[in-house]
């Protein structure tokens, strides 16, 4: 069915203070510059076949579109149903499919601009899982990803790959384990700060390693896994507004994965979204702090949305993490899964009283 295209502006505040650069490249808008910054925001791509054969028509969308200066994938590079790579099980599972992701990987250098990935489930915590063939073990799958499309940490992909600034590169002292998370990146462009944390759906691996028949059960590591993960990603969002503070920031993009409302994960048999309770209440604080807008983007539910989740404390998204009002968080969900005909074209505009302005634009008939 083809979709009309869908133009929505967000709530924002007119930037008052003076535009600042993360550095990077000439194609990015500079230093005091009077240029908007436009970003193509898309993920759960490509869920088929069918779709990553149409991986041209996406490239070509993108980059013959003269105002995206960045490219964002918010996770899940393959359906629930698709293989992981099994790296490093032996044998390896016939399930598998050891070369899906540098296929991936080198769809995103095409890009003309930089791009910049957070992981999903479905490409390393989901590997487990009988629907995914019991193709990967979760662990494995996540340190394949990592050396892959995060081997030169804090540089971006693309064909103009700019730096930016990872969390495995500056982190907590007090807190070494956060090293690992090279997938962390935060930078800042025209006084918004940007953030990506590594959050994926399944409830933040919140479910057990099962496989089809208890084979990647390991209850310890999986529960490490979290705890060490969930913990860096509150600390790397509060670094993040810190910087905001610090410099008087006139808002802050919160990119990640999972749709940390999905109300079908509360239906009975989901997956749930308790594993979200501790990272949902730190970013209300933050919100409620910085007073500013907020923009959080994700992919995993696969419906395009745009709403305020946490507006109303009595609400039943609000109900669900207890927080205060949070009227100035609003949130982006891009189409995904195995119907995606479009990305998201998101326009930050500091002499715009909206700040944040977004249309769907499709690639597909």
């Amino acid at each position: 069915m083809k979709r009309t295209l869908v133009v929505i502006a967000a709530i924002g505040l007119l930037f008052t203070t003076q535009i600042a650069s993360a550095g990077g490249n000439t194609n990015l808008p500079q230093e005091g510059s009077s240029d908007t910054f436009t970003l193509a925001a898309y993920g759960d791509w490509p869920y088929s076949l069918s779709l990553l054969a149409q991986a041209p028509a996406l490239l070509n969308s993108i980059n013959s579109d003269p105002q995206v200066h960045m490219v964002i994938h918010v996770g899940d590079i393959h359906g629930g149903n698709m293989p992981c790579t099994g790296v490093g099980l032996d044998p390896r599972p016939a399930t598998a499919d050891p070369n899906w992701n540098q296929t991936i990987f080198n769809i995103f250098q095409q890009f003309q601009d930089p791009v910049i990935y957070t992981p999903g489930d479905n490409e390393w915590t989901d590997c487990h899982k009988t629907r995914a063939g019991s193709s990967g073990a979760p662990l494995n799958e996540l340190a394949s990803i990592r050396s892959l499309f995060f081997a030169h940490p804090g540089q971006t992909l693309g064909q103009q790959a700019i730096r930016l600034t990872t969390q495995a590169q500056k982190f907590d002292a007090a807190h070494p384990t956060d090293a690992q998370f090279v997938e962390n990146l935060r930078w800042q462009k025209l006084n918004v700060v940007f953030v990506t944390l590594n959050v994926p759906g399944s409830n933040n691996d919140g479910l057990p390693w099962n496989g089809g028949a208890g084979a990647f059960l390991n209850e310890p590591a999986r529960q490490q896994e979290v705890a060490e993960r969930t913990a860096a990603d509150m600390r790397w969002l509060q670094a993040a507004f810190e910087q905001a503070e610090a410099k008087q920031a006139g808002a802050v993009v919160v990119i990640l994965q999972a749709d940390l409302w999905d109300l079908s994960a509360l239906a009975p048999g989901g997956d749930g979204l308790t594993g979200y309770r501790d990272l949902v209440q730190v970013l209300a604080n933050l919100s409620i702090h910085f007073g500013r807008p907020v923009l959080l983007i994700n992919g995993d539910s696969h419906i395009f949305e745009a709403d305020h989740p946490l507006a109303d404390p009595l609400s039943v998204t609000g109900r669900i993490y207890g927080t205060l009002a949070v009227p100035n968080l609003t949130r982006l969900t891009v189409e995904g899964a195995i119907d995606a005909n479009e990305w998201l074209r998101l326009t930050v505009n500091p002499h715009s009283p909206e700040v944040f302005s977004w249309e769907r634009i499709q690639y597909l008939p």
